[in-house]
């Protein structure tokens, strides 16, 4: 005869509601963790009782993890640990280890996405600003000590400026958020976009000027450094904090995604300053901004370069400019060109070639003119260097008496 298997046989048989309970039964049983010092318990009874004994652990929840997601301006603290994007954008610019994720994550909040100081950027990307200008300010100085004021600040603008940043941070791969809120990932830049038809770049109806009402007067270059900003642009006047607006009030009209994006590059280095120290702000810096080529030399723009030539020859003691003819061909034909230089005494001072003598000689005044604000000295040592360890005394660097005024 055929033997039968009374395991199978009796599991079959059996109702479902007893092998239930035998299944529970072994859930109970291994999915207890035990110390070392106690025993497991040998009936299903004493294990349930253990159970019932042990009371659940207490859950720590941060002030805004009460409150339900859509109902937060922002993303939570806890929402960072768990974006794919955030931890992308986190390795693609090779942040140091020491700046945490929830911190690059409130780089990407503005403060007009969160009015509460908290959880926005404005902190960290008004000191990542002042970081930012004195780097390039003293770079573009003791680079080129004999820049005028007028090509200083285009330079910081072409370095430091908005569209600058804005265009950093396309390069960056960060993504814009159509609207901020608690629900959004923490890997997009959150911010509240202006209404249509607001314009950005219009002038502060209260600046920080003596006489802002007179609107006739000439605002000279000396005005422009005490009153107004490193861009040399107007700024809005200081207002009393205890009769300012709510926050909620002030940035409800919102702002560009120009003005967003730039402020995350300056929250971004304000963090790294913070986390990682200067070291390692100053190398962000270098590989990030200094890295980017621009020629000054095409800031320049001289209306009467001739003038300023004979100008700056007589301040320097330097004996009159004389035009002289280097070489010439095709006087008589449809395209003639003319080849002048410039001589102070038998120092050639600058040269240029043009279709007519009064081209070519205003070209060798600007060449001339490059050539004296453009030097350069051999080695450049900033100021900045001098916070390292083990630097040498510092010895003042050259800087020139600044731009002809005619």
């Amino acid at each position: 005869m055929k033997r039968l298997h009374l395991q199978r046989w009796s599991s079959s048989v059996l109702s479902p509601q007893v092998r239930a309970g035998s299944r529970l039964q072994r859930r109970i049983q291994h999915g207890i963790r035990y110390q070392t010092t106690t025993s497991i318990p040998a009936t299903a009874a004493e294990a349930e009782q253990s159970i019932e004994e042990q009371a659940p652990p207490a859950i720590i929840r941060s002030p805004r993890s009460k409150v339900a997601k859509h109902s937060l301006p922002s993303p939570p603290v806890k929402a960072a640990r768990e974006s794919a994007k955030l931890a992308a954008l986190h390795a693609r610019l090779y942040l140091p280890s020491r700046l945490p994720l929830e911190t690059l994550a409130r780089c990407l909040v503005d403060e007009s996405a969160d009015p509460n100081h908290n959880f926005n950027n404005e902190s960290l990307a008004t000191l990542g600003h002042d970081l930012l200008t004195q780097y390039t300010s003293e770079y573009l100085i003791c680079t080129y000590p004999r820049l005028p004021m007028t090509v200083i600040f285009a330079a910081m603008f072409a370095y430091v400026g908005p569209k600058t940043l804005a265009a950093m941070s396309r390069e960056w791969g960060v993504e814009l958020a159509a609207a901020p809120g608690g629900e959004v990932d923490p890997g997009h830049l959150q911010f509240t976009r202006a209404a249509p038809g607001v314009d950005p770049n219009a002038t502060p109806t209260a600046t920080n000027r003596t006489y802002e009402e007179q609107t006739t007067w000439r605002r000279s270059i000396t005005s422009k450094i005490v009153y107004d900003d490193v861009f040399g642009d107007p700024t809005k006047a200081s207002v009393d904090p205890r009769k300012q607006a709510p926050a909620t009030d002030r940035y409800a009209a919102g702002v560009t995604p120009e003005a967003a994006a730039s402020q995350f590059v300056r929250a971004v280095i304000g963090a790294i300053y913070l986390h990682a120290g200067r070291p390692a702000a100053k190398r962000f810096f270098e590989q990030h901004f200094l890295s980017r080529h621009l020629n000054i030399s095409d800031l320049f723009n001289f209306r009467e370069p001739a003038r300023d030539l004979s100008r700056l020859c007589a301040r320097e003691n330097f004996e009159p400019p004389v035009a002289k003819i280097l070489s010439e061909t095709g006087r008589l034909s449809r395209h003639p060109v003319f080849v002048v230089g410039i001589y102070s005494g038998q120092d050639k001072l600058g040269e240029g070639a043009g279709s007519s003598l009064l081209e070519a000689r205003s070209r060798a005044a600007v060449a001339a003119l490059k050539a004296w604000y453009l030097y350069s000295p051999l080695e450049v040592r900033l100021p900045n260097s001098m916070e390292e360890e083990g630097a040498a005394p510092w010895k003042p660097v050259h800087v020139d008496l600044g731009e002809v005024i005619v």
